[in-house]
């Protein structure tokens, strides 16, 4: 199972208007730890931004899937209820759960979001679907390893 982490990627960035400001931007990583999601969304900034940059924070956020859209450009957060009865009382519980969603509008990450869970067995309700200011994903089985480029050089 996948852990996500938010890290704030503080840096200058240049504006439309010529204007160089100071931003943090939130990205998400799959990592095993603090460090090592520190020390990946280091090396998948680096070729984006010119001079320096620092990781402002990060910290661990509890997701249980993502859904992807290659043509989605924002990040939605769904909170969903997934709907057990307890067979001793016969009592309704109703545990959360959150996914991301990659999609263009609300609209269509509701859409995305049902695709991805037509097949799903369980009794569900989507409690909110929410934009979130995140900027990309890094997922760790798209990342190579350092001993993969090492040995790209060395061909």
């Amino acid at each position: 199972m996948s852990q996500w982490f938010e890290c704030k990627v503080k840096y200058d960035k240049m504006l439309e208007n010529g204007i160089q400001k100071t931003v943090t931007e939130p990205y998400l990583v799959d990592a095993l730890s603090f460090t090592e999601a520190e020390a990946r969304i280091t090396e998948e900034m680096q070729p984006f931004i010119s001079g320096e940059f620092s990781v402002a924070a990060v910290r661990r956020i509890n997701l249980s899937d993502i859904f992807y859209n290659q043509v989605g450009d924002k990040w939605y957060k769904v909170k969903t209820n997934f709907i057990t009865i307890d067979e001793k009382t016969a009592v309704e519980k109703k545990t959360a759960s959150f996914q991301l969603v990659q999609a263009r509008e609300f609209k269509e990450a509701l859409t995305v979001y049902l695709e991805g869970m037509k097949d799903t067995m369980a009794d569900y309700e989507i409690a909110s679907i929410t934009e979130t200011p995140l900027m990309d994903v890094f997922a760790a089985d798209l990342q190579r390893t350092t001993a993969d480029k090492e040995a790209e050089k060395q061909e």
